[in-house]
């Protein structure tokens, strides 16, 4: 993401996941812990995703730290692609090791993802009670969907609380408006639409970061 930007290899479920971490310039206080999910791995997605890096500048912005896991089998992550099973492990094993990472910080938590990343970011925000508050985590400020990619051959997005955010472009070429506006109607999740965006934001990344920060504060 920029010359700061620090890379590991991290064990995980099924072997090594890379991933890439960002932090608030020196000096300024951390605000509280974040991750962001690409989208999908058959598909081009990586940890480098312009989308998902646009997350990422948008949560460094505001202080918090912030890790981008590269799913299994993509890039130096090992195995192979699991369907949005084995994927929802590899961001709670990347999650592990990054509040092992900070012990000290309790401010508030984040989770984002963009296109299949988002459906896999549903997935650990309805964990969340589960996973992170049992072992003493603060309870999840935060779900940041960009795009989310739903898709009927596909595993599910989770339903999810209140604290869903979601960003969708008005002429999204990937996943239909309409899919996502249905998706989230029963839970009366409210969407932030980007006019005249398609799923990968051409032209549009310095205001997705805008509505990002929007959802952040809201």
């Amino acid at each position: 993401m920029n010359s700061a930007t620090e890379r590991f290899l991290i064990e995980g479920p099924a072997g090594d996941i890379e991933v890439a971490l960002d932090r608030p310039a020196q000096g300024q206080a951390i605000a509280g812990l974040a991750m962001v999910a690409h989208p999908h791995p058959l598909f081009g997605g990586t940890l480098d995703n312009k989308v998902v890096q646009t997350i990422a500048r948008a949560f460094v912005s505001q202080s918090i730290v912030v890790l981008r896991p590269n799913f299994r089998g993509v890039e130096k992550s090992t195995g192979a692609h699991d369907h949005g099973m084995g994927e929802v492990d590899d961001l709670w094993a990347a999650w592990k090791w990054l509040i092992e990472k900070f012990p000290g910080v309790r401010g508030k938590r984040w989770i984002g993802g963009f296109s299949f990343g988002a459906v896999m970011a549903t997935h650990i925000a309805q964990q969340w009670s589960t996973h992170s508050i049992a072992a003493g985590q603060p309870g999840l400020d935060r779900v940041i969907l960009v795009g989310l990619g739903i898709a009927p051959d596909r595993r599910p997005a989770a339903d999810l609380g209140p604290t869903a955010r979601l960003i969708h472009g008005e002429l999204d070429e990937v996943v239909a408006l309409k899919t996502v506006l249905d998706w989230a109607a029963p839970q009366r999740h409210p969407i932030l639409v980007m006019p005249a965006a398609g799923h990968f934001f051409h032209g549009q990344l310095p205001f997705l970061k805008d509505c990002v920060l929007r959802c952040l504060h809201d």
